[in-house]
């Protein structure tokens, strides 16, 4: 299944998430909901509500306020987006400027913290101690994820085992979260509770690696920000990583220029030959694959439906979006 009729496929979903995230966007400070409204409607796939939502039903949950619920993984994404962007001095986000360029640092950071709060308000309506739970763990290592993020910027040493542990923290657990307390409200036994929330890992690991791919040989519009933003901001991704533990002295020194480079088209032109001559490319897509298929290995334990039809398809779109 392609892009466009996956995505008409959960159109209607779509549809109920962007309602009940603007719904739910209610606030008497003015700022708070522009802000809100900016960051939150101005684009994005709704993947972490979507999996939230795919979960719940396919482990028998119905009810009507599913969707209210899934923009708790909403709000905790674009917390966590304000906040990035302050932190990387960010000025493009989705093909738009960043919030923090038209309201300020001081702003954008407030706002994310009542996105955050207003996250956990909304779960705290679902009275499940279990799924407070999940999300307490969940914030404190996306946490943890950012400040690790913050400590390895520029970090040219920094290694594939130092990166796997960002992305875990940063991007994949929160995705496990939406998955498994998906799971928690559908009542589901714990076993495929547990599945739920590996396939979700999995997935936020496969997903990101992605990103980091594509931030390398995508494009702007697909992007929504320059091709390799992420290493002018410091972030040295598995691509890169792969590089200069593969590269000779020469290629070496000239990666380590383009580190320090704040040349975006310099960065762009030149970076990519030396990744394709080490296969670094190649490398982390077959690491993308890895993670797909350990992540498909996670729902063979449930019985066939349109969700787990649906989750399969999204783990297949993700990885092909990297050839």
């Amino acid at each position: 299944m392609d892009r466009k009729k996956l995505f008409n496929v959960l159109k209607t979903d779509i549809t109920r998430i962007n309602q009940a995230l603007e719904g739910n966007l209610t606030s008497h400070v003015q700022m708070i909901s522009e802000v809100g409204r900016y960051i939150l409607l101005s684009g994005g796939k709704r993947i972490r509500p979507l999996l939230f939502l795919l979960s719940a039903r396919m482990c028998g949950c119905q009810e009507d306020h599913l969707p209210d619920i899934s923009t708790v993984f909403e709000y905790l994404h674009a917390a966590t987006l304000l906040h990035d962007d302050v932190v990387d001095a960010a000025t493009v986000r989705r093909g738009l400027s960043s919030a923090n360029t038209i309201w300020g640092n001081q702003a954008v950071i407030l706002v994310g913290d009542f996105l955050l709060s207003k996250a956990l308000n909304i779960a705290v309506a679902t009275n499940q101690i279990r799924v407070m739970q999940v999300l307490a763990q969940t914030t404190i290592q996306m946490a943890e994820g950012e400040i690790l993020q913050l400590i390895y910027t520029g970090n040219l040493d920094k290694t594939e085992a130092d990166y796997f542990e960002v992305i875990t923290r940063k991007t994949a657990i929160l995705m496990s979260a939406a998955c498994q307390i998906g799971a928690i409200l559908g009542g589901a036994p714990r076993a495929q509770e547990m599945a739920l929330k590996d396939f979700g890992l999995n997935l936020g690991i496969t997903f990101q690696i992605v990103d980091d791919i594509l931030d390398y040989t995508g494009n702007v519009e697909e992007l929504g920000k320059p091709v390799g933003n992420d290493l002018k901001e410091g972030k040295i991704t598995l691509p890169l990583i792969h590089a200069l533990s593969q590269a000779e002295p020469q290629d070496r020194q000239a990666l380590l220029a383009l580190a320090g480079s704040t040349d975006q088209d310099e960065i762009a032109r030149e970076l990519r030959p030396i990744l394709e001559k080490y296969g670094s490319l190649d490398h982390a897509r077959q690491q993308a694959q890895f993670y797909t298929a350990k992540a498909q290995e996670f729902l063979q334990i449930f019985p066939p439906s349109g969700e787990k039809s649906i989750f399969t398809e999204i783990t297949n779109y993700l990885v092909e979006r990297t050839c």
